[in-house]
């Protein structure tokens, strides 16, 4: 199946020049949903990356992580924006292009030496993977790879990315 097909694309959103690539018209069409769902399984499953957790980071990680979280037998821990999680949470900043940003994960959210996967729609610049990369490593836990739907090649995030798998189901 050609994910393509399935992704719109919004010209000028947010700003002029921008391509926004809309995963919201994959959401609604159960073939792409399943397919896209299914091959993420696979292909960690293939590569032998089984994991006790999936990291979804905030927030189009949380509509594929819980399921693929189901399919692998794993459990699922969302990465937030900060003030979003009620309890004691670990946190990092991290730089973006102009300023800086923050994510949180409860602090018992994860037993160290934990095995996770993390998965995203998109990675552009790879700064917020790269970020949750860097949280997991601070609280101890084994990055078995990540996943996303999109991958936006000519921005290379790939590259700021620890050495691990990197699943793109589509690459721009």
């Amino acid at each position: 199946m050609d994910l393509k097909t399935l992704i719109r694309n919004i010209h000028d959103f947010p700003k002029p020049g921008i391509v926004f690539r809309d995963i919201t018209t994959l959401l609604r069409d159960r073939e792409g949903l399943r397919y896209a769902v299914e091959t993420f399984e696979s292909k960690f499953r293939e590569a032998n990356l089984i994991p006790d957790y999936v990291i979804g980071i905030e927030s189009r990680g949380f509509l594929f992580g819980p399921t693929l979280a189901y399919k692998l037998n794993a459990g699922f821990v969302p990465v937030r924006k900060p003030g979003k999680l009620p309890a004691a949470v670990h946190s990092i900043e991290y730089d973006l292009e102009y300023g800086s940003d923050k994510l949180e994960m409860h602090q018992d959210a994860l037993p160290a030496n934990s095995k996770v996967i993390v998965i995203d729609d998109l990675m552009a610049t790879g700064g917020t993977a790269k970020a949750t990369a860097e949280l997991l490593e601070k609280i101890d836990c084994q990055l078995l790879g990540f996943g996303f739907v999109i991958e936006l090649e000519e921005l290379e995030g790939r590259n700021k990315l620890p050495d691990v798998p990197v699943i793109s189901l589509v690459a721009y």
